[in-house]
């Protein structure tokens, strides 16, 4: 629904500095495109409070929006704008992702005050992340590294590393770039090295189902290329039950001439020092049926490969 008269459309966010700057971001473009006023409803979410336990422990990353959901189920907002990878593969029922919006860098960043790679890190240095998608990947590179659990905002990763608790961190150059850190990055993941999650980089907006004229509204700012390479990622996703305990990683790129290649690797979280399964597949897609077959050809490779012996137990 399109707010009548001079109603502002309002947008649900987590309070963290990097969540304000999405939503500013969304902010300026629907006002600057369309003429309408919006404001911003801040939220403390689940997410932001447990900084204790890893997310896979406590319920996985739709802590993060839970919260947005049910201001949006209330009335109390009208969309909320959400990291693309902490947005669960299936939404809750009346909810709908209305667009998705270009990605900035997809790539995993090294962060170190005193190292320039993951290859100059000493033996045993220790590295911090909470991601278990990180996690395997950086010890199928480096397996005598000491990874540690790193929880917080973006600002707060920063400073756990300045006050000497890590050698080096991992994060999302994407959170880095948005917010003028990018001096911080030492050096940047290839993503073929170090695959990164479905739909990292990119921004989701969630609306209400039944909000059809705000969902009209917003289709027109979808951005195409990254709209079908997220539904193959996170089709990879949904389709081996992708969760926070679950290391899964999912990138997709499309070409010039409309081919989309998906890379795609699945890690054991409980002994994550087993050899990694990976797969790459590419075809013409065009639409989201074809990028979501895409994602199951990735899935179907994967459990040929043995990702029955990786997953959880139903």
């Amino acid at each position: 629904m399109i707010r009548r008269m001079h109603a502002p459309t309002v947008i649900a966010t987590r309070e963290s500095r990097l969540a304000l700057w999405q939503a500013e971001h969304v902010k300026a473009e629907l006002q600057s495109r369309f003429g309408i006023a919006v404001e911003l409803l801040g939220m403390t979410t689940r997410g932001d409070q447990i900084l204790d336990r890893a997310l896979s422990k406590v319920g996985g990353k739709g802590l993060f929006v839970k919260e947005l959901e049910t201001a949006l189920e209330r009335g109390e907002a009208h969309l909320a704008v959400h990291s693309l990878k902490d947005v669960p593969m299936d939404l809750p029922e009346g909810f709908a992702l209305a667009a998705i919006w270009e990605r900035e860098d997809p790539r995993d960043a090294f962060v170190s005050n005193r190292y320039g790679s993951v290859d100059e890190l000493p033996q045993g240095a220790v590295v911090g992340t909470s991601s278990l998608r990180r996690v395997v990947q950086l010890l199928a590179r480096r397996p005598d590294l000491r990874i540690e659990p790193l929880r917080g905002n973006l600002d707060t990763r920063l400073r756990k590393l300045d006050e000497g608790g890590f050698d080096a961190i991992v994060l999302a150059a994407a959170g880095l770039m948005r917010l003028g850190l990018a001096e911080r990055i030492r050096a940047r993941f290839d993503p073929e090295a170090m695959i990164p999650a479905a739909g990292q980089g990119a921004l989701g907006i969630e609306v209400r189902e039944d909000a059809t004229e705000l969902k009209a509204l917003l289709a027109q700012t979808l951005h195409g290329p990254t709209f079908l390479a997220c539904q193959a990622e996170r089709a990879v996703s949904r389709g081996l039950g992708g969760s926070c305990s679950l290391p899964l990683a999912a990138h997709a790129t499309l070409a010039d001439n409309g081919v989309l290649t998906l890379d795609a690797a699945l890690g054991d979280g409980v002994n994550p020092t087993r050899p990694l399964l990976k797969v790459r597949v590419a075809a013409p897609v065009a639409d989201e049926a074809a990028a979501r077959a895409l994602g199951a050809q990735a899935v179907a490779q994967l459990r040929a490969a043995g990702a029955a012996g990786y997953l959880p137990a139903p």
